[in-house]
């Protein structure tokens, strides 16, 4: 694992802080020493994270949309930060069939005003935009999606994730080919993790079932994602960050997931949430018809393997029992930041 130390002192900006992995990235950053910064809309749920963690009296907060172009300059202006982390989206594949326009609007036109922002202010030295691994046509192909594979996400979301990778890469071959700032692009598989709190989304509702003390019921038990504690991705994330803030030649596109045997059914994924839950957790098969999703998908991470020597540190077992345990110390009122620390530092270590 790198060395969190590059980033102490350091002025990082990051957009979608108020999120479920903006939290847990301003807090590594925090926790790292560095000054940061956040952009965001009020968080999306409630409870959130970010207001549990006490996040906003411990970093400089800003409340806005990226869609407002004249706001994040006036950010990006009085911040000046060396680094920018772009994680301000509409997530959710479900969400993206009900307002495709909004989808688009926050994940498209957002990081078209992320990018020029970035354009416009020399202070930046390195940008990572954070898209997902859905942002692939999506042949249900057995073996994993590579970083030179066509980009054609299917629903809103995922397409308009294709279109963040492709305004991405037209910025960089008008704009920045000059050197000065290196940017980045990041396709992250499905993450789980202490405090996410999000609709339609497996772990969530598993959650959601203990509290009701209903069984958790699967809408797609068989379908096949690469799920990853929030951690790793994080981690990869800061560490393209810090690496080509000081050697341009590493910025490029890359894949972030988990070692194959992570890539596992949400009905498996389910089961190893009741193994860890107990307490008679149990999960029923409720295959409904409903939108597109894709029934198989997982990544080729060699890439970032062979570039940056990195390999997953928990396999889906220890990412479901983390989050497990940030959960119920939630519920039973323990404090829910000191988790998160614990957790960060063994990840670390």
């Amino acid at each position: 694992m790198f060395e969190l130390g590059f980033y102490k002192g350091k002025k990082v900006l990051v957009t979608g802080h108020t999120g479920f992995k903006g939290t847990w990235l301003c807090q590594i950053l925090l926790q790292a020493g560095a000054q940061v910064c956040g952009y965001a809309l009020e968080p999306p749920t409630d409870p959130s994270l970010f207001a549990l963690s006490g996040l906003a009296e411990r970093m400089d907060s800003r409340i806005g949309d990226v869609q407002d172009l004249a706001h994040l300059m006036q950010v990006f202006d009085e911040v000046q930060p060396e680094l920018v982390f772009h994680l301000a989206a509409q997530p959710i594949v479900r969400e993206s069939y009900r307002n495709p326009v909004g989808t688009y609007g926050t994940n498209v036109m957002g990081t078209v005003h992320v990018l020029e922002c970035v354009r416009t202010h020399p202070s930046v030295k390195s940008f990572v935009n954070v898209t997902t691994d859905k942002v692939y046509d999506n042949r249900e192909w057995e073996w994993g999606y590579r970083e030179t594979d066509r980009l054609d996400g299917y629903d809103p979301y995922s397409n308009s994730k294709s279109c963040s990778e492709l305004v991405t890469h037209s910025y960089i071959r008008s704009f920045f080919q000059d050197g000065r700032v290196a940017v980045s692009t990041a396709r992250a598989g499905n993450v789980i993790g202490g405090g996410d709190f999000a609709t339609d989304r497996i772990i969530p509702d598993c959650i959601r079932a203990m509290q009701a003390g209903e069984e958790i019921r699967v809408r797609n038990p068989y379908s096949t994602r690469p799920y990853q504690h929030v951690l790793e991705p994080l981690a990869v994330y800061l560490m393209i960050g810090a690496a080509q803030y000081t050697d341009h030649s590493l910025a490029g596109n890359y894949n972030v997931g988990p070692d194959e045997q992570d890539c596992v059914t949400t009905g498996e994924l389910t089961e190893l949430f009741c193994n860890s839950w107990q307490d008679g957790a149990a999960w029923q098969n409720c295959s409904v018809d409903g939108p597109h999703e894709a029934g198989f998908l997982k990544l080729d991470c060699s890439k970032v393997k062979r570039t940056f020597g990195w390999k997953p540190v928990w396999h889906v077992r220890e990412a479901v029992e983390k989050t497990v345990e940030w959960t119920k110390a939630w519920m039973q009122g323990e404090d829910v930041t000191a988790c998160m620390n614990r957790q960060i530092q063994a990840f670390f270590c």
